[in-house]
């Protein structure tokens, strides 16, 4: 006997969702082996819940290593540098907040 069986639901609630979103979200409870109430009610509860904020400490570092990278290139065009290709290190950089951009684009989607 799961949760649901051992509860009394006396409480609505509404949503508004578009057709297309409700005949997903028929479509993954169905999978689920769950009527839409208990697949609604068991994703809400049981998914942890991600904040961006705890990748705020990252963003900052990536900005302070932006911030570096400006420098770096500033001397180079200045002339101050002529022997180091730092192409590998803006690449590596654009990966870092590329990979940043996504982590926070899926914890969005989690909320």
């Amino acid at each position: 006997m799961n949760t649901a069986d051992k509860r009394r639901r006396d409480t609505t609630l509404t949503i508004r969702v578009t057709q297309k979103e409700k005949e997903r979200i028929r479509k993954n409870a169905a999978k689920a082996n769950r009527n839409v109430t208990d697949y609604l009610v068991a994703l809400s509860l049981e998914t942890p819940i991600h904040v961006a904020e705890d990748i705020k400490p990252l963003l900052i570092e990536l900005k302070r290593i932006g911030n570096n990278i400006n420098q770096i290139a500033a001397k180079i065009h200045s002339g101050a540098f002529t022997s180091y290709n730092f192409q590998d290190v803006i690449d590596g950089q654009k990966k870092i907040y590329d990979v940043l951009l996504e982590i926070v684009r899926n914890r969005q989607w989690q909320r």
